[in-house]
């Protein structure tokens, strides 16, 4: 499993373009696979045979797992080629370049170091220890009688005893440890040369779950897995595991809620004047081919209310306890998708024309829909835009994305008795809400804001005056 970029650790197969003895070529897309951010194809980086698919779909896999052999056809009969971080005949020979951000993890990069062994006095005790370290075995634990009269200082035994060893685990493992609460060096260790695995972990939280039983390996724990996600006795519960871009979300969402003091304001206005401008720019040749929206003309009016308060576009640095003020705007929109929300975003949104912010709008809520947002589509985001309206809600409370100054919810648009011109008329209604961080945006500049972006929809000729 390659490293796809965005430090990220581990990622779900989603599907298999190939099948074992089928012929590939270096570059071809073999799998699909998502992170905890997007759907990305991977690419393989040799010329031959598929010789062997090590994980199903739906696999969660970390990186630096191989994944997938190829029988490359050198070295003699047989020999295969692992899309892995160990070394293969056909790297070095073909001098191949990434073809993938960060695709191929370098062999010295991921290959761990064999566990520090306590030292063992005797000579035939250190050869009995390389021999197992070579054969990989576990260490025999040396005999007391082996022991010469002359025993290692107090201090040097304190130094190489068991209990100082950390425990050897992957970083989605140490985090899913701290998650429930499981501590390692508690934990015994079922895989490679000693490595705690996830398995391992959930046996350690749910110890009453199931009876001790001997350690079963990797391959046996992940074949257990499926049965945890069976429906429970009756059907009345079903178990879904939390994975790719609903863990990720969960994760961002918890961390903004309790990192950035929330503050939510909201403002009802009469949207009617927007809600016309929408139906005659639909006829306006200027935007044939392309679709207008209601959400096409709040992205403006907010970029405009960026423009007289700049000072809501930006970042709080934690690490250098500054405030990151940004030139450009990154108008992230969030996207309902099979997946899970997403918010990709549109790059330097401020600096485009209206047609121009139109046609981003719609490739970006396309490729979200199709599953084919790329990481780098959702970062760098300065302020989100979420559309609750279009389910027919009034409005919320939207929690921030990370990272971001502010997040506006646009609500539904309803027919509502009003008061017009001295008089109660029926008049197309909507509520935005405004939530945003209290570090960086008080309550002066937070109202100022939202009362700009719904001055704007209320008198849609402002897009022109005020710009």
């Amino acid at each position: 499993m390659p490293d796809v970029g965005e430090g990220l650790t581990e990622a779900e197969i989603l599907k298999w373009f190939v099948k074992p003895g089928d012929t590939v070529a270096d570059g071809q897309v073999v799998c699909e696979v998502e992170t905890a951010k997007a759907a990305v194809e991977l690419p393989i980086p040799f010329d031959g045979v598929v010789h062997e698919l090590r994980f199903p779909e739906g696999e969660t896999v970390d990186v630096g797992t191989v994944i997938i052999t190829v029988d490359t056809g050198e070295g003699g009969a047989g020999a295969a080629a692992e899309a892995a971080p160990q070394p293969a005949a056909a790297e070095p020979e073909q001098k191949r370049q990434p073809v993938l951000v960060g695709y191929g993890v370098a062999a010295s990069s991921t290959k761990r170091r064999p566990r520090k062994q306590p030292a063992v006095p005797a000579q035939t005790g250190h050869l009995q220890a390389i021999q197992n370290e070579l054969s990989g075995q576990a260490p025999a634990p040396a005999a007391p009688v082996a022991q010469p009269p002359a025993a290692p200082a107090p201090a040097a035994s304190a130094a190489f005893a068991p209990a100082e060893v950390r425990p050897l685990a992957k970083p989605p493992v140490r985090k899913l440890a701290k998650d429930l609460g499981v501590d390692l060096a508690t934990v015994t260790p079922t895989g490679p040369q000693g490595t705690i695995t996830r398995e391992d972990v959930q046996r350690a939280a749910a110890p009453a779950a199931a009876p001790a039983a001997p350690a079963q390996s990797t391959a046996a724990g992940t074949a257990a897995a499926p049965a945890a996600q069976a429906p429970a006795a009756g059907g009345l519960e079903t178990r879904v595991p939390i994975k790719g871009v609903r863990k990720a979300t969960a994760a961002a969402m918890v961390a903004s809620a309790f990192t950035a003091p929330h503050v939510t304001e909201f403002v009802t206005f009469d949207i009617t004047r927007t809600m016309r401008l929408v139906q005659e720019l639909k006829t306006d040749p200027a935007f044939a081919g392309l679709k207008v929206s209601p959400l096409l003309l709040v992205a403006k009016a907010l970029l405009v209310a960026i423009r007289r308060n700049p000072e809501i576009n930006a970042a709080w640095d934690e690490a250098n306890q500054e405030i990151v003020h940004k030139g450009y705007v990154n108008l992230g929109i969030a996207a309902a998708t099979p997946r899970g929300l997403i918010v990709p975003n549109i790059k330097d949104a401020q600096a485009k024309t209206l047609p121009e912010l139109a046609a981003a709008l719609g490739q970006l809520v396309a490729t979200a829909r199709e599953g084919k947002t790329s990481p780098a589509d959702m970062q760098g985001g300065t302020i989100t835009i979420t559309n609750v309206g279009v389910f027919g809600v009034d409005t919320g409370t939207p929690i921030l994305n990370p990272g971001e100054s502010a997040i506006l919810a646009f609500g539904a648009v309803k027919e509502l008795p009003w008061v017009h011109k001295g008089k109660v008329k029926p008049r197309q209604v909507t509520t935005l809400a405004l939530s945003f961080d209290h570090r960086l945006v008080d309550g002066e500049l937070g109202s100022k804001f939202l009362a700009d972006v719904a001055a704007v929809l209320e008198y849609p000729k402002r897009l022109i005056t005020w710009a």
